[in-house]
């Protein structure tokens, strides 16, 4: 039994401890832990815009293949806002918004 109240208060004392460290530190939470960004924003960017065109480049590819029409910017812009509308009118009417 004594373990366990050792136990416990050893992680109280540590919760305690990083508790006044926080409290008193005068800079930001980040510098407290050293975090920093792996990659700009700009990179972030840049890679969702990548990824976005080389999904639109596979669909491309399957529809050619069937025969369907190809994808361009605005053709899918109107397909995700035709889906966006149908399901705003298919929401339950008693739903709180």
């Amino acid at each position: 039994m004594g373990f366990v109240f050792l136990t416990i208060g050893m992680v109280a004392f540590f919760v305690g401890v990083l508790l006044v460290v926080g409290h008193f530190y005068k800079g930001d939470e980040a510098e407290l832990v050293n975090w920093r960004l792996t990659r700009s924003p700009e990179v972030e960017v840049q890679n969702e815009i990548d990824d976005l065109r080389q999904m639109v480049e596979a669909q491309n590819e399957m529809r050619s293949r069937r025969g369907a029409p190809l994808l361009d910017e605005a053709r899918l812009r109107a397909e995700v806002q035709q889906a966006e509308v149908d399901r705003l009118r298919r929401r339950d009417p008693f739903q709180a918004s």
